[in-house]
């Protein structure tokens, strides 16, 4: 099955030495097979998901679509950034295929696209792994009408494996990280140059096109980020604002640490002691801190450091309900911490707070999404490091929605400042406001730009 239309241009790919360095390439990943293999068996131990449709990864898929869209989410991240473009495309009455690499990215697009799994529009299964027999047969089976990355893939085997099928080949939410972009320069570029696989790029910014053009891209397209387009969950929202009608709540500034990670633990520490210093040294009502560490096995840890250091603190878990129903009626004037130790409900922990800390940011980890506080008018704050957030991170600092803080004090002092002028925390909420008005409307943008190259390779 061919895909090539006169009506549809695209460059050579792969060019004589590169195609010599992804077969090396592939060529490693067949020596290096059996300890990949047993890698991922015994990863199963932990996740039974791992070792499940194992015949998946070697392309042996039954597909009952007919000639459905091929959608790629490496991730858990990546299935949920990309998931209101992909119901986008439902809505279409489109099929979707829908691949992921991790049993966490199958078990979120179970929950996110159930009602398309359950009614037949749409498939899933784990995408072929780096071996070009493997993808040949996954194309064979599958006979995708196009195939679709997101965020940013350069698997060499499966761009030119797709590419020598002849199926068109584009990537959504794309983008090209600063570090990304200088790291393959100074590398020679080979990943670089499996760019120019793609004959669509549907990208976040500006900046981002920008890097992409000076690639070879041909055809490349400023379309935002669907993320700011994700449902936000009413019950959550309900929840916190009802725990905010509590008396003892009403005056006092709520501080939301999101996200924090190993090592940042004691950097939050001092800011809390700063900031309740400093607001109680102005007369003015003690803090209250929501501390969401980003990792579930980190909660007794966490509660445990909070606890020593003296400060207050009722975990969520105690608190609450799995409703968000409270179980007693807290004191809350005798807690200086509420522990967000629960999965999956941000939202809730995020609309309790008058400001929002984003965390993985006081270090080189790339930095949790800034985008779910900024959607409910939330100013925010982080650390000196924005890397994996370049997009909004650049828009949101030049819009000035988004802060970054030296260090602990710094941060502590930039927060107290804010929440001690009423005026200006009102005018950070109303910038923040026309931030999110101006970036919605992405996945419009993707499926205005998509769907007219899609029927391109359709025409005879």
């Amino acid at each position: 099955m061919t895909h090539r239309s006169s009506h549809a241009i695209r460059s050579e790919f792969p060019t004589l030495g590169l195609g010599l360095a992804i077969r090396v390439y592939e060529l490693l990943w067949h020596l290096f097979l059996p300890l990949l293999a047993s890698i991922l068996w015994r990863r199963g131990t932990k996740e039974p998901l791992y070792r499940r449709f194992w015949r998946e990864r070697f392309g042996l898929v039954h597909c009952r679509l007919k000639n459905p869209i091929w959608v790629h989410c490496a991730s858990m991240g990546e299935m949920r950034g990309a998931a209101p473009w992909i119901w986008a495309l439902l809505d279409q009455g489109l099929p979707v295929f829908l691949t992921t690499l991790t049993p966490a990215g199958r078990q979120s697009a179970d929950k996110l696209f159930g009602a398309a799994l359950a009614s037949g529009q749409m498939q899933l299964a784990y995408a072929p792994l780096e071996l070009s027999w493997a993808v040949s047969l996954f194309l064979g089976r599958v006979l995708p009408r196009c195939a679709v990355m997101t965020e940013i893939d350069t698997w060499p085997v499966l761009l030119a494996t797709v590419r020598r099928s002849g199926v068109p080949l584009a990537m959504a939410n794309a983008q090209y990280p600063k570090a990304s972009f200088e790291r393959d320069q100074r590398w020679g570029g080979f990943r670089a140059h499996l760019f120019k696989a793609y004959d669509l790029v549907m990208c976040k910014s500006d900046l981002h096109a920008k890097r992409f053009h000076a690639l070879g891209c041909q055809h490349v397209a400023v379309v935002g980020e669907t993320r700011f387009e994700l449902p936000i969950s009413n019950l959550h929202i309900a929840a916190a604002r009802q725990t905010l009608q509590s008396a003892e709540l009403h005056g006092r500034p709520i501080i939301c640490i999101a996200s924090a990670i190993v090592g940042e633990d004691e950097v939050f520490l001092g800011t809390m002691q700063r900031l309740r210093q400093i607001l109680l040294q102005g007369h003015l009502p003690a803090p209250l801190f929501v501390y969401v560490p980003r990792s579930p096995q980190r909660f007794n840890v966490v509660f445990d450091l909070i606890q020593a250091a003296g400060l207050r603190t009722l975990r969520r878990s105690q608190a609450f309900d799995n409703s968000l129903q409270w179980r007693d009626a807290p004191s809350w004037g005798d807690v200086d911490v509420l522990l967000g130790d629960s999965i999956g409900e941000m939202y809730f922990y995020l609309e309790l707070s008058h400001v929002v800390v984003v965390g993985s940011s006081f270090g080189q980890r790339s930095v949790h999404n800034i985008i779910e506080p900024l959607a409910i008018n939330k100013p925010v704050w982080t650390g000196p490091s924005i890397r994996g957030i370049e997009y909004p991170a650049v828009e949101a600092l030049q819009a000035g929605v988004l802060h970054q803080a030296r260090d602990g004090d710094d941060l502590a002092n930039q927060i107290a400042k804010v929440l001690t002028e009423p005026d200006t925390y009102r005018i950070l909420v109303e910038r923040t406001k026309r931030f999110n008005s101006h970036h919605t409307g992405s996945v419009a943008k993707h499926m205005a730009v998509f769907l007219p190259w899609l029927q391109q390779y359709d025409q005879p």
